[in-house]
């Protein structure tokens, strides 16, 4: 079993700066995980964007504080704490906090597998 919290010094070791935008740790990832991509967190400042980009995998947003318009390819969707957003592989997407307070969210990667 491992148990990782977002203030451990292993997940504060991979701070970065995700798409332009957000703040993000990994608190999972491929150097322990066997089948899921990552587990990760990250925070988005009022007024901030996690620019549009395009994962070789599938992806999905959890709102876990804040709100925010998110964007999938063509559709546009106002999204708020306990929201989730399923990204297909190579779906173009990018997530714009409009809101007053940080968003804080949860990103659930996993490749595709063929």
């Amino acid at each position: 079993m491992i148990v990782r919290n977002v203030n451990d010094r292993e997940v504060l070791d991979t701070t970065y700066i995700a798409h332009g935008g957000a703040v993000a740790q990994m608190i999972l990832d491929r150097r322990i995980l066997k089948e899921i991509g990552f587990l990760a967190i990250a925070r988005l400042e009022p007024g901030r964007k996690i620019e549009p980009h395009i994962d070789p995998m599938e992806e999905i947003y959890f709102v876990v504080k804040g709100s925010g318009l998110m964007q999938v390819d063509d559709e546009e969707r106002q999204v708020g704490e306990g929201d989730a957003t399923w990204i297909p592989t190579g779906a173009q997407h990018s997530l714009l906090n409009n809101g007053q307070e940080d968003c804080i969210i949860l990103v659930v990667a996993s490749p595709a597998f063929a």
